[in-house]
């Protein structure tokens, strides 16, 4: 009987090694926090991580703080009181998590930054993201290119400025992306910014907010463009863009309209609402940054971790977070427009055709 008893436990603990995954019968688990659940990308971000993570048998907890600080610092204490072996964090704001991030630090919890940057503390380890100053260049090329500039135009042309969040540091990088571009043509005169509006984080739109977006257009319609028109806008973001499109409407603003045509308009994450406002003529272009594929990388990085391997970074010189050079991996962003709709986003399988007619 002792005999059975003890060819049982064997079969017991090797059954469980197994099913552990060689890491002491527990699995890795791994908590992920993103800033919400209001912006569909990080909505689809957080579903990408989940399902890769999952399936490499890690455990996971994805969870959303509805853009509140304290909210997220809250979510992480609790991912770490659970017991998270690695963090992968999407800030809110990416000065304030420096305590949260010491008590992960000393419970050696590895902490991934996810498409923004976490500052101003030693205790972040990787940073994947895509080239936010490469986002901000095309962008700025965009509007080069639909106005003309590139083949000479002298315009003058009336473009408002927008930036994105001021407590969002890629904000910074899409800002000066896209002016890298226009300020030759602003310096020279031919790009005009009647509201003279212009600057980050100063005329920073909180939260991404497409509502803060359509109030501040409408401002600038109402002060500004009495007597003249919008020839493009640069928007940072989707979000920003669908705010910015619901005020020139309310405006009277119209595609193929002979006095008041819709502006040149950009955006970036390719939201669907964004990409149907492409296919109707409303906004000119999204940059298409694939969240399968920043998600794989932040799972590649995991999996590196786990295994005891070093994770693949692509840049260990840009993202200095004012404590150290974080080693990231940047992916690369593709513009989106109306005729590259099917190729990018229906092509790739990131969207059905049915989602976005």
């Amino acid at each position: 009987m002792k005999k059975l008893y003890g060819v049982l436990f064997l079969a017991a603990i090797l059954f469980i090694s197994a099913c552990g995954g060689g890491n002491g019968g527990k699995r890795h688990f791994v908590g992920v926090s993103m800033p919400t659940k209001d912006l569909e990308r990080w909505s689809v971000d957080g579903d990408n991580l989940e399902r890769q993570l999952e399936k490499l048998g890690y455990k996971v907890s994805v969870q959303y703080a509805q853009n509140d600080v304290s909210a997220q610092i809250s979510q992480i204490e609790n991912l770490i009181t659970l017991g998270a072996d690695i963090l992968i964090i999407a800030p809110i704001d990416g000065e304030a998590l420096t305590p949260v991030l010491k008590e992960a630090a000393e419970k050696n919890i590895k902490v991934i930054a996810y498409d923004r940057l976490i500052k101003n503390t030693p205790d972040v380890d990787y940073y994947v993201t895509f080239d936010n100053y490469q986002v901000g260049v095309l962008q700025g090329r965009i509007i080069e290119k639909a106005l003309g500039l590139d083949k000479g135009a002298k315009g003058p042309f009336n473009v408002e400025i927008f930036s994105g969040a001021p407590d969002d540091n890629n904000a910074y990088y899409f800002f000066s992306g896209a002016m890298s571009v226009l300020q030759p043509y602003i310096d020279k005169g031919i790009i005009l910014t009647p509201s003279r509006q212009v600057g980050w984080p100063k005329y920073g739109i909180e939260q991404w907010s497409n509502q803060k977006a359509q109030e501040r257009m409408t401002d600038i319609l109402s002060a500004f463009y009495t007597s003249k028109k919008v020839d493009a806008v640069l928007s940072p973001n989707d979000a920003v863009a669908y705010g910015v499109i619901s005020a020139l409407k309310g405006a009277g603003y119209a595609p193929g309209d002979a006095k008041k045509p819709f502006p040149v308009i950009t955006g970036q994450d390719a939201d669907k609402v964004n990409v149907q406002a492409i296919l109707h003529d409303e906004q000119t272009a999204t940059i298409f940054k694939d969240t399968r594929v920043l998600a794989q990388r932040a799972v590649n990085i995991t999996k590196a971790i786990f295994d005891g391997g070093t994770p693949e970074v692509n840049d260990t010189k840009t993202y200095n977070n004012n404590v150290k050079i974080v080693p990231s991996y940047l992916c690369a962003p593709v513009t989106v427009y109306k005729e590259t709709v099917k190729p990018a986003l229906i092509d790739s399988g990131y969207y059905k055709e049915s989602d976005i007619k």
